[in-house]
């Protein structure tokens, strides 16, 4: 479901992938069964090539991975979290379109 910019994370990796990165990270939290997923996974792909190089994209499945989920407190799916130095600097929950992302991505790095 990731292409190469998009790096697919689980408990196992977070830490790593999210929390220790050099860059802002954005983490898209979804599941397969969500449609809004769907419709926002082509726009995750299109921010991890315009980002490239200044933000990771993530993606993580919060079927296979509950415990990362439930840290987070994420109750609905897609919620993106963006972390910045491993912490924590800004949310969106639900489908947002393209120009909406990229503004919440900027205000926050």
């Amino acid at each position: 479901m990731a292409s190469e910019n998009v790096v697919v994370v689980t408990n196992d990796n977070f830490q790593k992938e999210v929390l220790e990165s050099d860059l802002p990270v954005l983490v898209d939290f979804w599941a397969a069964w969500c449609g809004p997923c769907k419709m926002i996974a082509p726009v995750i792909e299109e921010i991890a090539e315009e980002f490239k190089g200044k933000v990771k994209v993530c993606k993580l499945n919060v079927d296979e991975n509950a415990e990362t989920a439930g840290e987070f407190g994420i109750m609905s799916i897609p919620t993106l979290l963006l972390f910045k130095d491993g912490v924590l600097a800004g949310q969106q929950i639900g489908f947002q379109p393209k120009e909406a992302l990229v503004r919440f991505i900027n205000g926050a790095i």
